[in-house]
């Protein structure tokens, strides 16, 4: 969620413009992504550049950082370095709203002794904040991140001998780091070095030198726990030794490395690049590139891999997509991953949504939930009732917020309130809030933007993790709210036993999940077989009802806003109260038809549109012949819990929608008359 990138260079000579200028421009390449916050770390333009760091950080755009750091008139730009590292970062707040305090590099303390850039989220960083004020260590921003690098220094303060190295250090900060990160580490007390390690975050690292390089792999290096004595550090050098380093081959052994969380920022540099896995540590050091690990699993890779990216540089901002909504389709396994992450815990079966933990007793005793959004997010309320109703025995009302309010609807204090905005701006969804906050009831925020209205001003909240979403058309957004609501409500049904079967089913439907995604996203092709026939018509029919009927709205959504086709959700237990008038055989019908409670009613409903020489295409279950048999065409989805068939449902619409709009010829990405946050009436 967060971009990543640094550069080193080892003997060859940069002036600190042309590496502030390769740092800014590396941030620009990841900018796409959507951030509001830039920050760089270099070595100190005084006469103790090589001992001292210096910080800048700015809100906003990275322009706005370029700016200011060329605005500094204490920075020597014509300073020639030979051998140097600098680190820098695009923040997308998720702990703490933008600011520059909390924009990365985060610091260890005002000397700037430790600096790191941070990809993910800590999950346990409230714990270890804990730990390091008892210690005496203050802290200055809202950040996960920031525990990080006053844990290394509070481990360099106490270490048990002076020639503890950088690498040993970081391997003893991630053994007590939880959730998921990418991490790069600078110190004043490691000059010219980098250490850089992943868990669940990318990071590859980029290697450019006009000489042969040493090797085509890395060995991983494994250290023998974490008990080492003294002379075994002083012989860790040795124990690295050339031949298990990355490095050139000539006399100074002059090379350049890049580090980044995405490919697109390197390219431009070079296309040797080497992808970390999940807790590498790998050190450059004096030129070398290394790679090691803690503990060697059984039956994992011993080597690194040189690698050779097949990218061009007009590719990188989409890659190899064509739209910004086609992309964040695809992101989905990742997206729903990363909303889960920290939260359920398969092992234990249990579910912890750490910003509702101290509110949850309150929400047990409320007499009702009341889900209120707009456009998709009121999709996901409605995809998500009948599985709230089920698990919390409690009375779920979903609400339009402009229809919410334009009929004054009472509220209670002992309701709850869930205010669901992709943004956290909708300016609908904020003036329900406060009409709900003015009558006494808890409220909770259910966005994908930290310091946001929303997040802000609700009394509690779940993030849900999604990434920035930058096509208007929300597509990711959608599954990680369907996905987030589902945690509540496994979380508010943990201590019942007569749910405690159903929530384990659901839950090992969860941790399937993102494969079945990947499953769907396979019929990509097939589904643009559909579309190709589906684009000269003027108006789309998507039938479905129970856990369905979401779905059908969230899809006919996704094909009015982005195709300007017609399209409408119909509930299939409605056809024969008037929509069954508009079926023949010109009439383009979607049916969602799966094996649920509800499947031999749009059996039914099925017969009823055929019966009317009506062309079903419909997406079904794998290996339903029956339903096969009545179809025009079409769409197999993998079986998965009941509740969670919606999730597996909307891609193929997301991806009809999508290939409808780029054979009409319409801008995917930026709709008319639509703007991705709606913050007025």
């Amino acid at each position: 969620m967060c971009g990543i990138f640094a550069y080193l260079n080892y003997r060859v000579p940069r002036t600190r413009r042309d590496i502030l200028q390769t740092l800014i421009k590396g941030l620009q390449r990841l900018e796409y992504r959507g951030y509001d916050s830039a920050g760089v770390a270099v070595d100190g333009s005084g006469k103790d550049h090589a001992v001292s760091i210096s910080l800048y950080k700015k809100t906003g755009k990275v322009k706005a950082l370029d700016e200011d750091i060329h605005k500094n008139n204490s920075i020597d730009f014509e300073a020639e370095l030979d051998t140097h590292f600098g680190i820098a970062h695009t923040r997308w707040a998720t702990h703490g709203e933008p600011s520059s305090l909390n924009s990365h590099p985060q610091r260890s303390d005002k000397n700037n002794e430790f600096v790191v850039i941070h990809n993910g989220i800590i999950t346990n960083y409230k714990e270890l904040k804990k730990f390091l004020v008892s210690k005496g260590y203050e802290f200055e921003s809202d950040t996960d991140t920031e525990v990080i690098p006053k844990l290394i220094k509070y481990l360099y303060d106490n270490r048990e001998n002076e020639n503890v190295s950088f690498s040993t250090l970081v391997e003893r900060v991630i053994k007590q780091l939880e959730g998921a990160f990418a991490l790069v580490f600078k110190s004043i007390h490691f000059p010219g070095e980098a250490v850089a390690t992943r868990r669940g975050s990318p990071l590859l690292i980029g290697v450019r030198s006009q000489y042969e390089l040493s090797t085509e792999q890395i060995p991983v290096q494994y250290n023998c726990g974490d008990s080492r004595t003294n002379e075994q550090e002083k012989n860790e050098q040795n124990r690295r030794g050339s031949t298990n380093a990355l490095h050139s081959i000539d006399d100074k052994l002059a090379v350049e490395f890049y580090l980044a969380s995405d490919a697109s920022a390197i390219i431009e540099h070079t296309n040797k690049v080497i992808y970390l896995e999940d807790d590498d540590v790998a050190v450059v050091n004096e030129g070398k590139l290394y790679v090691h690990r803690i503990k060697r699993k059984a039956g994992e890779d011993s080597v690194r891999v040189i690698q050779t990216l097949q990218m061009e540089l007009q590719q990188i901002m989409k890659g190899n997509f064509k739209a910004f909504m086609q992309k964040e389709i695809f992101e989905q396994p990742e997206s729903v991953v990363n909303t889960m992450r920290g939260r359920i815990f398969f092992d234990t079966n249990t579910v912890i949504l750490g910003g509702l933990s101290e509110h949850l007793k309150e929400i047990k005793r409320c007499r009702r939930l009341i889900l209120i959004g707009c456009g998709t997010s009121y999709h996901a309320a409605v995809a998500t009732r009948q599985i709230l109703e089920e698990l919390t025995e409690l009375p779920v009302m979903v609400e339009l917020a402009s229809d919410f309010l334009d009929r004054i609807t009472p509220v209670f204090r002992d309701d709850v309130c869930f205010f669901i905005s992709q943004s956290g701006e909708t300016a609908d969804t904020l003036m329900a809030l406060r009409y709900c906050k003015q009558r006494g009831a808890l409220t909770v925020g259910v966005t994908n933007t930290v310091g946001s209205s929303i997040c802000r001003e609700t009394d509690c909240g779940v993030h849900i993790n999604a990434g920035p979403e930058v096509g208007v058309a929300s597509t990711k957004a959608y599954t990680s709210q369907f996905v987030s609501l589902i945690m509540f409500a496994l979380m508010m049904s943990e201590d019942r036993l007569s749910m405690q079967q159903r929530r384990l089913e659901i839950i090992n439907g969860l941790k399937k999940l993102p494969e079945l995604i990947k499953e769907v996203l396979a019929l990509d092709d097939k589904i643009k077989s559909i579309a190709d026939e589906l684009h000269h018509q003027r108006s789309l029919l998507v039938m479905g009802r129970g856990y369905n009927y979401s779905t059908c709205l969230e899809g006919a959504l996704k094909i009015k806003e982005i195709t300007y086709m017609h399209s409408e959700g119909i509930m299939a237990g409605e056809l024969k109260h008037g929509p069954l008038a508009l079926i023949d055989k010109h009439m383009p019908v979607i049916m969602i038809i799966m094996r649920d409670a509800c499947y031999q009613k749009c059996h039914n409903a099925l017969q009823q549109v055929t019966a009317r020489q009506g062309r079903p295409i419909i997406l079904c279950c794998q290996d339903d012949p029956e339903i096969s048999k009545m179809a025009y065409k079409t769409i197999e989805l993998p079986h998965t819990v009941d509740c969670l068939q919606g999730i597996l449902s909307v891609i193929p619409l997301q991806l009809i929608s999508f290939h409808l709009a780029v054979l009409r010829g319409y801008d995917v990405d930026c709709p008319r008359n639509l703007a991705k946050s709606v913050t007025v009436e």
